[in-house]
């Protein structure tokens, strides 16, 4: 249904036919024929409203230009005066040019523009590599051709700032590079088995040169205090196959201990059986000796004996040498002129016969 023109021609918020809800219509392009707006105008509108805005009405009163003075000092003051942390040292630069003054721990100024600051923190850091979530994270070629997967940490600080600011644009990232490159190059000249248990701290220490070497050549003004391995162990894919190996190197170690535990204990038998015959023969020694001396002690008593009566000591001697020989043998005497010429029958067989021992009395019964 059409509106009720009543205000003649109007829309219908009762203005003209120009007219918007708001008591004006839309406005064209200023200028003649529909022409951009001039950009003077429009700063000149903007100077306007600024002088509208300000205090007073349209003019600046000193009030307000020392009320922006003070704004610009405090800004200055704020920009000029900085704080070095406890933990960091701070190197000023004028017009780019860093000092050769270390700025220490506390609240310092520099003019402000005309110079600035950069901070360095110089307390031990710690930076972990390997072991992440990556596939080839940590993974590294041993000198034997094995697969390990290294976890280590390297602790730092920064001992020249000036160097480690402005000398290289990114040390720490740096310091990871030559880190990783360092361990695969020492790791790739090692057996597997050195950096799983055997040689773990040499080859920490290895590392650790190469790491302050190269930093030192590149001027990244950092000092590498340890290299510590935290973890090194095979890739997950062949963990089974390589606790199997491990197993059996254990298995190999424990026989080889048994092995030596039966070895000194045969050779401490042989040896003590070996002590034991050279005792007996060095007694068996002396004993020889002992009755080699007395026999020929003996024989020259004997000998001086003879040398003063040769007669009696002859006589003794066969006296003797006969008393040892007919003492055990079985006598049969004959008395003469028995039996008139006819021997008579004597049963020297029985006579032979040895008659039985006697008891020994107060012998066990």
């Amino acid at each position: 249904m059409p509106w009720n023109d009543k205000s003649g021609g109007g829309g219908p918020w009762g203005g003209g036919g120009n007219q918007g809800p708001w008591g004006q219509g839309p406005k064209g392009p200023s200028g003649p024929q529909g022409s951009p707006p001039d950009l003077e105008d429009i700063i000149r509108r903007g100077q306007d409203r600024l002088r509208r805005a300000l205090p007073g009405g349209g003019g600046a009163s000193p009030a307000v230009f020392g009320l922006i003075a003070l704004a610009l000092i405090a800004l200055w003051a704020f920009k000029a005066i900085y704080t070095v942390q406890p933990d960091e040292v701070a190197v000023e630069l004028r017009f780019g040019k860093p000092k050769a003054e270390l700025s220490q721990p506390g609240l310092h100024f520099h003019w402000w523009p005309i110079e600035t600051v950069e901070t360095a923190k110089i307390s031990e850091q710690l930076v972990s590599i390997g072991g992440g979530s990556g596939a080839t994270s940590g993974l590294m070629l041993s000198g034997d051709q094995n697969i390990v997967n290294v976890q280590f940490s390297v602790a730092y600080q920064v001992s020249d700032p000036r160097n480690y600011l402005f000398d290289v644009s990114d040390p720490d990232g740096m310091l990871t590079q030559v880190a990783e490159s360092a361990m695969r190059e020492v790791v790739g000249r090692r057996p597997a088995q050195d950096i799983f248990r055997d040689d773990r701290q040499g080859i920490a220490t290895s590392v650790r040169e190469i790491i302050q070497a190269t930093l030192d050549g590149y001027k990244t003004g950092l000092q590498v205090n340890a290299v510590s391995i935290e973890d090194a162990a095979p890739p997950r894919e062949v963990a089974d196959a390589f606790d199997e190996v491990q197993r059996a190197e254990q298995d190999e170690d424990k026989f080889v201990e048994q092995a030596n535990q039966y070895s000194n204990q045969k050779l401490g038998q042989a040896r003590g059986q070996a002590a034991q015959v050279r005792e007996d023969a060095a007694a068996y020694k002396n004993r020889v000796v002992q009755e080699a001396e007395g026999e020929a002690q003996r024989f020259i008593s004997v000998y001086d004996e003879y040398a003063k009566a040769p007669d009696v000591t002859r006589r003794r001697l066969y006296l003797e040498t006969m008393e040892k020989v007919l003492k055990d043998s079985n006598k049969v005497i004959v008395e003469q002129g028995n039996g008139q010429g006819v021997v008579p029958y004597l049963p020297l067989p029985a006579l032979q016969q040895k008659a039985p021992p006697a008891p020994v009395l107060g012998g066990n019964q």
